[in-house]
């Protein structure tokens, strides 16, 4: 008699403790960063933040990261290993790494961050709804917001654009500055650089053409952008771009949306499908917080004169 009761109670006793907030099974939110770039790191370390100040924390969600190699088969192999592994969320940080996730999984949720220009980049369908299992944050800023603040200060003739085209989002904003170019009159150089190996050759050959080089968004390009401003420099050719924290390397002017921003935009995403809510229905969020950076050591480097109507539009000033 007693051992019936105890098989009566065994199952009910199983799932109460089953039940339980120690004993349920915790989320497990894989996340994929592009490079090493401290802008992704910044932005994931947000979001982890961000996550837990939601009830999602390191008690209730298990983060596994990537940190691949900043090319198309390391992309796909990280994002492939996750799969594996059933992940309940992946989150991609940068473009290069979202579109290899879209490529090589349609099952998982998906949440992406500083992926600059979702739409153009083929990302995402539209700003208002993503479709399918993704949403995420978009980096996009005015370019000619960074082109028009460049010209008041000294009017650009040539303007070399380093970028590499194996990064989606970095490939855009050349297209973009190629067709503000036309509208403000002035000519495009460009220097396609895939590889670290390449930086030396392209950077010597746009400085030797522009009077302004833009560096673009790009994990490659960005790695060495200390080494483009000082070589931009000793040449007085002013460097200008939409990397966060170039402005702090020497770039004369940036425009840079907040990786910590995004970051807890993605975490605003991620605690809503964790909750149960459908990616796809969920629109891409823009950051608020945009810079407009001017560095007044490179313009005295640099001999030029930064108008005062300049200096009272933009919000951060290094002197």
């Amino acid at each position: 008699m007693a051992l019936k009761r105890l098989l009566y109670i065994l199952p009910i006793l199983v799932s109460v403790i089953c039940a339980s907030p120690s004993f349920a099974a915790r989320k497990f939110v894989a996340a994929v960063l592009t490079s090493d770039m401290p802008r992704y790191k910044d932005a994931y370390r947000s979001f982890v933040r961000a996550l837990a100040a939601k009830g999602y924390g390191e008690g209730e969600v298990e983060f596994v990261t990537q940190t691949p190699n900043p090319d198309f088969i390391s992309w796909a192999n990280s994002v492939r290993k996750f799969n594996a592994l059933k992940p309940d969320l992946l989150v991609t940080f940068g473009a290069p790494a979202t579109i290899s996730a879209t490529q090589e999984t349609v099952r998982v949720p998906i949440v992406f961050a500083d992926v600059y220009g979702p739409v153009e980049t083929g990302i995402s369908r539209s700003l208002t709804k993503t479709g399918g299992n993704l949403c995420g944050v978009s980096s996009k800023v005015p370019m000619a917001m960074l082109v028009k603040t460049m010209i008041e200060i000294r009017p650009i003739r040539t303007l070399g654009i380093l970028y590499n085209s194996r990064e989606r989002g970095s490939y855009v904003q050349m297209q973009e500055l190629k067709r503000l170019a036309a509208q403000k009159g002035f000519s495009v150089v460009e220097a396609n650089v895939p590889v670290a190996s390449g930086l030396d050759a392209a950077l010597a050959h746009l400085l030797a053409q522009s009077d302004c080089l833009f560096v673009s968004e790009s994990s490659v390009v960005g790695r060495g952008m200390e080494r483009i401003v000082r070589k931009a420099l000793d040449v007085k050719v002013p460097v200008i771009s939409l990397v966060p924290d170039a402005s702090e390397k020497g770039a004369l002017v940036t425009l840079e949306a907040s990786p910590t921003e995004q970051g807890q935009l993605a975490a605003d995403h991620a605690a809503k499908i964790l909750s149960g809510i459908r990616p796809g229905e969920l629109p891409v969020l823009t950051p608020r917080k945009v810079e407009l950076v001017i560095n007044l050591k490179s313009a005295r480097m640099l001999d030029l004169q930064v108008p005062f109507r300049v200096l009272s539009v933009a919000t951060k000033v290094i002197k």
